[in-house]
């Protein structure tokens, strides 16, 4: 409530102070009000319909989307309340001045509708200012009507004071008043950009920098004086995470410097300029050093392949390894199990699908023949022994005593998946079908032939506590890349954004201080005093 009180006062302030020096302007002139007033109705309309509108589109959306929204708002709105305090903190002691020479201008090139046009201008920016900014404090507000009843009660005070001052029976220190609420709003603004980052990370925009700082639960308990202080006003979290307070940091020292920082110790523009160039290149080293000395993450190496004999079982019957002999051939993977000899199985092209969660190539090889030693005949005892213990389905004693004609076939499937280079799991299964025919069947049967228990090795998996470690390996490495990605890559690149623009500033405030020498006999004099100090007469 304290925070959107201070936001709805301070800019309802603004906007009274412009709507109070044009309206006493125009009266001074024997100007009607009634355009102004209409300006100044039409921008509030305005401003509550942006606020109204973007409310309901953000609720209109999916959870994932009104989070990436409300940080989209609280980034527009930190950047609102930034350019307000600096702009305020600068022109506040003149503002009367500048004012009044602009409708002076505008009432003498066109009439009172130019004044009227202005104060909607001047009411739309601070309303629009107010809709985001407002909105987005409301966001990170423990109680919405609290928020609003703070905002309306600030508002509300703004108009009293602007029709004080219109009327002339309020006088405020305007330079104090925007310096004290500008150190608040910084204060808010700083706990917005924490409020911005959870929000980005809560709309899977941010995963990196989670990782918990400190513990503030001790001083914020929900329900206390302290806790609406500092995280409903401030926006400070009991649990601010590395990178909120980063951002709230980044945000925080800057700006009070160069809001607060005393005029007496102010530099001139040649030196604001040198400090423009000397921060560039501090953001590019910093750039630099991250982008080189971070390395790229690996999965963590697991132990040797396990392979065992069906699943649920440990014990080991041999070990498999996935290699990829050179560039552009294609993979093999390497199976030795208990009592064969070792095969180098060429596993082809490979496809890409998720396996276990992961994202992993993945190979299928097939294989078919005729079992070795497999008898051309069969008698009904073997039948049954194949099937189980059971007479297949089709075969009567009576009628098909035997010996059958059998056609034997084998298919061994292959399944491999690897990701990040290392094998994530593999299968080898043996379908064994034998043909029957003769013996009085009029057609033949076909019979699925069971695996031999004698021989376990034929079908084979690796181990699950293999699979375990491999799938630990792959989401421990995925997330720190996902911390690499940012600390290496996307932070550089924003850091060398925020150098080029800075050097760009300083480049107009060379300028600036170029064309304010040029102009400024004074300043040139000094100039050239300064540099022919000490220089014999004669050669001046």
């Amino acid at each position: 409530m304290l925070a959107t009180f201070i936001i709805g006062l301070r800019e309802g302030i603004e906007a009274a102070l412009i709507v109070g020096i044009i309206a006493a302007f125009l009266r001074k002139n024997g100007k009607s009000l009634a355009a102004m007033w209409f300006g100044v109705g039409l921008a509030v309309i305005l401003s509550i319909a942006v606020g109204v509108g973007l409310d309901l589109v953000e609720q209109a959306l999916p959870q994932a989307a009104q989070e990436g929204m409300e940080a989209a708002i609280g980034a527009v709105a930190i950047f609102f309340v930034t350019g307000m305090i600096v702009w305020m903190n600068t022109h506040a002691r003149n503002m009367k001045k500048e004012l009044e020479a602009q409708a002076a201008e505008a009432l003498s090139h066109a009439s009172a509708y130019a004044l009227a046009v202005m104060a909607f201008l001047a009411v739309l920016r601070e309303g629009f200012e107010t809709s985001v900014f407002l909105l987005a404090t409301f966001s990170a507000a423990q109680s919405a009507t609290l928020a609003a009843t703070g905002a309306v009660i600030g508002i509300a005070i703004a108009v009293v004071i602007g029709g004080g001052i219109y009327a002339g029976g309020v006088k405020l220190n305007l330079g104090r008043f925007f310096r004290i609420t500008g150190a608040f709003l910084i204060l808010v603004a700083a706990g917005l950009a924490i409020t911005a980052l959870r929000s980005a990370h809560e709309a899977g925009w941010l995963n990196a920098g989670q990782q918990a700082t400190v513990s503030l639960s001790w001083l914020v308990a929900p329900g206390t004086v302290q806790s609406a202080l500092i995280t409903g006003v401030l926006g400070i979290p009991a649990d601010p995470r590395l990178i909120e307070v980063l951002g709230w940091l980044a945000y925080l020292v800057p700006v009070t410097l160069y809001v607060y920082w005393p005029h007496a110790y102010r530099p001139s523009r040649r030196g604001v300029a040198r400090l423009q160039f000397a921060v560039a290149i501090g953001l590019a080293a910093v750039a630099a050093v991250l982008a080189t000395a971070l390395p790229r993450p690996d999965p963590a190496p697991v132990g040797p392949v396990m392979v065992v004999a069906a699943e649920g079982d440990t014990q080991a019957i041999g070990t498999a390894q996935l290699r990829r002999p050179a560039s552009g051939t294609p993979a093999v993977l390497d199976v030795a199990l208990t009592g064969e000899q070792g095969t180098a199985l060429p596993l082809g092209t490979a496809r890409r699908e998720q396996h276990g969660g992961v994202s992993a190539l993945a190979w299928t090889v097939d294989n078919t023949g005729v079992p070795a030693n497999a008898p051309n005949t069969l008698t009904l005892d073997q039948i049954v022994a194949l099937s189980g213990g059971r007479i297949p389905v089709g075969l009567n004693p009576a009628q098909h005593p035997g010996p059958f004609t059998a056609d034997w076939s084998m298919r061994r499937a292959v399944h491999v998946w690897a990701a990040d280079g290392m094998l994530l799991d593999a299968t080898a299964r043996d379908t064994t079908i034998v043909t029957l025919s003769g013996s009085g069947l009029q057609t033949p049967r076909t019979l699925l032939v069971r695996a031999d228990d004698s021989a376990p090795a034929r079908n084979w998996q690796v181990a699950a506590s293999y699979r375990d470690q491999v799938a630990a390996s792959l989401t421990a490495a995925a997330a720190a890349r996902e911390e690499w990605r940012f600390w290496a890559i996307q932070l550089p690149i924003l850091l060398c954004i925020a150098a080029g623009l800075i050097v760009l500033a300083a480049g107009r405030t060379l300028r600036q201080a170029r064309r304010s020498s040029s102009t400024n006999p004074a300043y040139a004099d000094r100039r050239a005093n300064t540099s022919t100090q000490g220089t014999p007469h004669g050669a001046r």
